[in-house]
């Protein structure tokens, strides 16, 4: 194993501490919980990235999910040229915005009518807006550790980078924005049920993640989710899926076609953009036709359905929506990665969690069954971190957190995978013998 070289990368890092917050751009890629200095990302293939040293890396983040295909699939780079070419954005609306519309509609067919928008984050809190106004109630439900953007109404009790960095509960959000949102625990369903006892008429949504992927991969548990939509409507509240994940990654209608499930509404992200800035939220016609121009809900954006966007976006669903065998695919890779990490694990008697769901997966580094933020917030982030950079020396690129999901494309190879594998058993190993040495020097 050859010593990593990140010299270029550490010198880019502290030159951007002078101009950017920490550095980043998001706080994530600051790797502050894994202890060390970010790599610089110069390019990326398939399913490799290269950093600024020249380092090559089998690439298992995927710029957060959207490179299901890989990195620079032909067919999506080639339509974002075509449509470059002819002007990159014109304030005005285009017709590959209705051939996306009528796409999104035919492979998630919940979505009856669809607002496009440039993020997860507006995506969900536009949908937040919506449903507190079709109900004229204005508290939401929303999950700990599930994490849906940085709105105000979110950053309680939020996962991902909020919990890497130890501040779920963000300075700024004001006390009674911050009222407004009830949290509950998920897979829990009395944990919701208490909060409408408690709250009469008063909830508007409650927002989830179909499997969660922002404080790792946590799967729903029985009828968690067909409960959910229960009560909502038992409520008269709505219920949002949030798949800016989950949508058109585990499968061609999402999480929502795996668990037989019509949410009220749901929200997208960078998946329909083919990794470019986008998002989108839709649902039943009656609600959407509040969002104006149609109704009084007002939400705009000069950027929303961008042509570079719709063209990637177009050029990658279709491709998915065609060859629903990809998904198979995925399945096979993943199912091969997830027997051999647990082989490793039963090899070197290591008790951690693997969950799994499809192509998306998360090694928790903690004995405990991990099937909410409870669970999850018991993982040792030390061993993680010390994990993470054991990892990367062997050229496997995973989440810079424990508290995120990894993702595999359709670019992986079952050689890749089986890589994955040996690196795997050879980091966890080597964590084993750092921290003994470590344990063995305090006990002296």
């Amino acid at each position: 194993m050859k010593q990593l070289k990140t010299n270029r990368s550490s010198n880019l890092y502290f030159e951007s501490k002078k101009y950017l917050p920490g550095g980043v751009n998001s706080p994530v890629r600051a790797f502050k919980s894994v202890g060390r200095d970010p790599l610089f990302i110069a390019k990326a293939k398939g399913q490799y990235i290269f950093d600024v040293d020249g380092n090559r890396y089998i690439d298992y983040v995927g710029s957060w999910g959207p490179m299901i295909l890989g990195h620079a699939h032909p067919q999506v780079v080639s339509a974002i040229k075509r449509a470059a070419s002819d002007g990159t954005s014109f304030g005005a609306p285009t017709e590959r915005e209705v051939e996306m519309a009528k796409l999104v509609r035919k492979m998630m067919p919940s979505v009856e009518v669809v607002r496009m928008v440039n993020s997860g984050t507006e995506a969900t809190m536009s949908a937040v807006r919506l449903a507190r106004a079709f109900t004229g109630k204005e508290k939401i439900v929303k999950f700990a550790g599930c994490y849906h953007g940085h709105f105000d109404s979110f950053l309680i009790k939020a996962g991902s980078g909020a919990t890497t960095f130890g501040t779920p509960d963000s300075p700024g959000v004001p006390k009674t924005l911050a009222a407004r949102t009830l949290v509950a625990e998920f897979n829990d369903l009395a944990s919701v049920e208490k909060l409408f006892v408690d709250n009469p008429g008063e909830i508007a949504a409650i927002i989830t993640e179909p499997v969660v992927g922002n404080m790792g991969v946590v799967i729903p548990r029985g009828n968690f989710l067909e409960r959910l939509l229960e009560i909502a409507h038992a409520n008269g509240a709505l219920l949002i899926l949030d798949e800016v994940m989950t949508g058109f990654r585990l499968a061609c209608g999402g999480a929502q076609q795996i668990y037989e499930l019509k949410p009220d509404l749901t929200t997208f992200g960078k998946i329909i953009g083919g990794g470019l800035p986008v998002g989108a939220y839709g649902g039943r016609e009656e609600i959407m036709r509040m969002i104006s121009p149609d109704g009084p809900v007002y939400q705009a954006g000069t950027l929303s359905g961008n042509p570079l966007a719709m063209a990637a976006g177009l050029a990658q669903l279709r491709m998915l929506d065609r060859q629903k065998s990809l998904y198979t695919k995925l399945e096979k890779l993943g199912a091969r990665l997830e027997k051999g990490i647990l082989r490793n694990l039963n090899k070197l008697g290591l008790g951690y969690q693997l969950n799994r769901a499809g192509s998306m997966f998360t090694l928790f580094f903690t004995p405990e069954n991990v099937v909410d933020f409870t669970a999850a917030l018991t993982s040792d982030t030390k061993k993680f971190g010390l994990y993470f950079s054991e990892m990367l020396k062997r050229g496997i690129y995973l989440p810079p957190s424990q508290f995120e999901a990894a993702f595999i494309s359709a670019a992986h190879t079952p050689a890749d995978i089986d890589r994955t594998i040996s690196a795997n058993y050879e980091a966890l190993d080597a964590v084993g013998r750092k921290v003994t040495r470590s344990n063995l020097k305090v006990s002296i």
